[in-house]
């Protein structure tokens, strides 16, 4: 699986973006699809996942309610909308593919040993 993320960029506090991960390689369906993120100097961190198999979908409590993950399987492309973006969202935010086994219990999909491919990343930058 190839992974390509885009959409970042520079927004005010308070601004949307809408992050595009196209994949390329193998039955997108068949895996869970994520993004984690990396601020300077810090460790990456999980931010969503969603689960094609169940539906299901995990968020951070840091983006909970600001932001949404979709995923459009006809075009192989998963999308993260944020809103009411915050300075600390700043990072580098990637997208991940893990193959989709049964369901392994939430904490699971936050964990980046989870997932098998990672795309190359998109800065997101929200100024105050």
């Amino acid at each position: 699986v190839q992974l390509q993320a885009s959409g970042g960029g520079l927004v005010q506090a308070g601004g949307s973006l809408r992050l595009s991960c196209a994949a390329s390689g193998r039955t997108f369906s068949s895996y869970v699809m994520a993004w984690f993120r990396q601020a300077p100097g810090k460790e990456r961190e999980f931010v969503v996942a969603s689960r094609w198999n169940s539906g299901s979908k995990y968020y951070a409590d840091s983006v909970k309610g600001r932001s949404t993950i979709s995923r459009d399987n006809a075009k192989n492309t998963v999308y993260l909308q944020m809103d009411s973006l915050r300075p600390e969202d700043t990072a580098v935010y990637y997208c991940a593919a893990g193959r989709d086994f049964n369901y392994r219990g939430s904490s699971y999909y936050t964990r980046t040993d989870s997932y098998d491919y990672w795309g190359q990343g998109t800065l997101v930058t929200v100024s105050s």
